[in-house]
């Protein structure tokens, strides 16, 4: 509601705007005042209609004339009474128009009423949806806050783990850094060693080609002798008896120191065909030995001995 406007400048502006030859309204009230609202001017409104007979009475009394003409009075009073039909037809369009207005309001309120229970009805299901929801959520944070729990402790047990498994990586670390040095250290021995083993495989080696030379350098003496032997068998053929006897001997002599000279140079070449097979037995007896270095070197000192 527009403050400021009164019942005073309602009726006013409706004198005035009749004094213009024009019938008051609301708007035009509105629009002559410039301000108000439509609820306040109706109400005014009614106020000036409902008083406009009594202040046209008054005004009839203030304006008669003692010993006026009878036909003045009749113009007056059918003025009157025009002006009379005229208030009772404003304020019939007045009320009609209220009253379409009071019909149009219900129906509007009616409307309203129906639409704000279906929007009520809806808002009721929201509400429920929402609740549902709601319930759903709840059930769905405490489930999850379970899980985020139990993640919680996994990873702090995964973190133990962890933890655990990098000190045993530590540890197995230093342990094969300590095995490093060991292999190291029985490999330098281990070579050291088969250094040891292949002077004196080749020692034995050299001795024997040795042997094997010096034999076949007697035999071949033998041959030699045996040659030497035939040949003056054959010049002494002619020789008596008795020379020939002797020289047979002799031969027979000869050839059996060949064959034992023979089998000696076989038997050398069987040791020396033993020999080469020497490293390699060495070797696989070192592998199995390796573990007691104070046994392999004992063991070395006693083949060292045998050869």
């Amino acid at each position: 509601m527009a403050r400021g406007i009164t019942e005073s400048d309602v009726h006013t502006a409706a004198d005035e705007i009749v004094a213009g030859g024009e019938r008051p309204t609301v708007e035009r009230i509105r629009a002559h005042l410039g301000t108000g609202s439509p609820n306040t001017v109706t109400r005014w409104l009614e106020t000036w209609w409902r008083g406009l007979g009594s202040r046209l009475g008054a005004h009839q009394r203030n304006l008669s004339v003692a010993d006026a003409p009878e036909a003045v009075a009749i113009l007056a009073g059918e003025w009157w009474e025009l002006a009379l039909k005229h208030a009772r037809s404003e304020a019939e369009d007045v009320l009609a128009g209220k009253l379409a207005a009071v019909l149009e309001g219900q129906e509007a309120l009616s409307r309203d009423r129906e639409r704000f229970a279906a929007e009520a009805v809806a808002l009721q299901n929201v509400v429920a949806s929402a609740s549902q929801a709601e319930g759903l959520a709840t059930t769905r944070a405490v489930e999850l806050q379970r899980l985020v729990n139990q993640l919680e402790g996994e990873i702090k047990e995964l973190g133990r783990q962890r933890d655990a498994a990098l000190l045993r990586a530590s540890d197995a670390d230093v342990a094969r850094q300590t095995s490093d040095r060991r292999l190291q250290a029985l490999a330098d021995a281990s070579r050291l060693e088969r250094e040891g083993l292949a002077q004196h495989v080749r020692a034995i080696e050299d001795r024997c080609h040795r042997e094997v030379d010096l034999a076949r350098q007697e035999a071949k003496e033998l041959r030699a002798q045996l040659a030497a032997t035939n040949r003056a068998h054959a010049a002494s053929e002619s020789a008596s008896l008795k020379s020939a006897e002797r020289a047979r001997v002799q031969a027979a002599e000869a050839n059996q120191e060949a064959g034992a000279q023979r089998a000696r140079a076989d038997a050398l070449e069987e040791q020396l065909a033993k020999l080469q097979d020497l490293p390699a037995a060495l070797q696989a007896a070192w592998r199995q030995r390796a573990p007691a270095p104070k046994t392999r070197k004992s063991a070395k000192n006693k083949e060292a001995a045998q050869s």
